[in-house]
Formats: C-alpha cells, structure tokens, sequence
C-alpha cells in the first residue's frame, strides 16, 4: 500500500497525517518557519494530498520543504459537489479549500443537518443540511485577531491574558469575555437559524487552534473533531466515502 501524508496548509500553521496500512500516525503541526518535523515525516514512497489556504511566502516555505523529496503532490480545489454534498456558494470556487475539506469531514460523520465550525486565524461557522447542502456561513475574526485588533486600535488595552466572566470586573477579563461572548455567540445565532430551516436542533462540529477554550462556552451538543479538515482530505484522496 502506498502511503499518502494529508497536509493541511492553514493561514498559521501546516498540520498532516500519515496514512498506511497501519492506519494513521499522530497528527503533526508546524509554523511556516520551522517545518523540519514534517521534512522528517516524509518517505520517497508517499503520495501527498494538499489543501492550501497559505499565502505566498508561507506556500513557498512549504513548497520548498515538499520538494526535498521527489513526491507525488497532488493538490485539492474547492468543488461544486463531491459525492452528496453540494455547494451552496454564489461562487462555489471562492469557499476557502479549508472550509469545504471540513464539510466534507463533516458530511461523512452525519446525514444530518450540522454546524461545521473551525476556530483558528479566523472563525467560520458554516451551515450544512440534512440534505447534504452547504447553505453558507459566516467568517470573522478568530480569537487572537480580536485581541490584536484591540491592541492596535486602543490606548489603553494589552496582551497579557484575561479570563471569561459574566460581569468582567477589569479590562483584561472584559476583553477575553468580549471575545468568547462574540465567538459563541456567533455560533448560537448560526445554529438556531439552522435549527430553524431543518426542524430540529442541529449538532456543532468543532475544530481549529481555539476549539477546546471556545467549547467550554457553548450550550447543546458540540463535538471536538481536531482532524475534521484532515478527514475530508482523506475522503478526497481516496474518491469517495467508501474505504
């Protein structure tokens, strides 16, 4: 069995997999500017599945490091359809590829209709129906875009950590409730609104940096699937649902 690397090139860090007739290694993570561990994890024998959102400079980081080997790479686009999930985007090719390899994680898990959520650089709360339809989502700043948008337009706000209160009593407490209350609130707006067009509360599908810290604000039922992005680009790579 040849052995195919999943790669996830997000807007901050590469993630990936190795899948052999063992199964699947350790997920690996890595910054653009140190993806020595990943030059290790790669084998002349493997094929590699790409789903890129990088920009330029951080793609030509990762190019250089794939191209140590003579490897197969075989790149993933965003798709109008891909076995029964469709795309509900007015311009389906301008869903980022992050976001469709996560929906199509996703589809895979359920029939149903679920909230695909990924909490990283930015945060993306997506909708898909029960019949397989990406009805769309919203995209806004992730948690720490918050804080350095915060940063940078006031006087009086800094970096160090605060905590998630009810009633924030400092400035360090309000700014990290105000962004925890904006995130999850976000989310809850999304999913009674699909609970509203689907007839029934929908489940959440929660992944990205943020997902465990996020998790802790939100009501219902949520799922932590940290390889959702990657289990999409696993289905991809090997054509179809079936294994």
């Amino acid at each position: 069995m040849t052995a195919r690397m999943l790669v996830d090139a997000g807007n901050t860090r590469v993630k990936w997999v190795v899948v052999d007739g063992t199964g699947w290694s350790e997920p690996g993570f890595a910054h653009y500017s140190d993806l020595t561990d990943l030059a290790a994890s790669l084998r002349p024998d493997m094929v590699v599945h790409l789903a890129s959102v990088a920009s330029e400079m951080q793609r030509a980081c990762l190019d250089a490091c794939l191209n140590t080997l003579p490897l197969a790479v075989h790149e993933i686009t965003t798709g109008l359809s891909f076995a029964d999930l469709e795309n509900g985007y007015d311009q389906p090719g301008q869903l980022g590829v992050d976001r469709w390899m996560a929906l199509v994680g996703a589809r895979a898990r359920t029939v149903s209709a679920v909230l695909v959520v990924s909490a990283g650089t930015a945060l993306t709360v997506d909708a898909l129906s029960a019949s397989g339809r990406f009805l769309g989502g919203l995209i806004l700043p992730g948690r720490e875009l918050m804080r350095r948008a915060l940063l940078t337009g006031t006087a009086r706000v800094n970096a160090a950590p605060g905590h998630k209160r009810d009633f924030p009593t400092n400035t360090l407490d309000a700014v990290e409730s105000g962004i925890m209350e904006a995130m999850a609130g976000a989310i809850r707006s999304q999913r009674d609104r699909l609970a509203s067009v689907s007839g029934r509360m929908p489940g959440c599908y929660l992944t990205g940096g943020d997902a465990v810290t996020l998790m802790a604000h939100l009501d219902g039922p949520v799922e932590h699937l940290p390889t959702l992005v990657l289990e999409g680009i696993d289905r991809v790579a090997r054509g179809g649902w079936a294994g």
